[in-house]
């Protein structure tokens, strides 16, 4: 089964930035929703971002309106996320998610209920 591989994770200091990757190949991406999630140490699952792979229409939770970038190259094989001004409240492990393929135009939904092929994640830890 094909599933996404996120990297890009590391330990920085508050107002830095870092990229996130997520890739998958052989079109795996296409005529799906693909999403970037955190969890926080003592907190629940949360959506940050989502990306329509077709036409790369992005949609993004409240808290991260601002400092973080969803995008992908021309092939859809890699969807970034990208962080700017990282705060300590940033520190969480980032997963990147995809829908199953969409018969049709993908109505894409920041609900993680929506995705089904989950990556491992990568670990973001932001210092004072």
């Amino acid at each position: 089964q094909m599933l996404p591989v996120e990297s890009g994770g590391g330990s920085v200091q508050a107002g830095g930035s870092l990229r996130l990757s997520c890739t998958a190949s052989d079109g795996f991406f296409r005529n799906r929703c693909v999403g970037w999630f955190r969890q926080a140490p003592g907190k629940e699952r949360e959506g940050v971002a989502v990306l329509r792979v077709d036409d790369s229409r992005q949609i993004y939770a409240d808290s991260a309106k601002g400092r973080f970038a969803i995008s992908r190259d021309n092939a859809a094989f890699n969807v970034s996320l990208e962080i700017d001004d990282l705060k300590p409240d940033d520190t969480a492990v980032y997963y990147c998610a995809a829908t199953k393929a969409c018969q049709g135009l993908c109505f894409c939904d920041i609900n993680s209920a929506y995705f089904s092929f989950w990556g491992q994640g990568t670990t973001v830890t932001v210092s004072p």
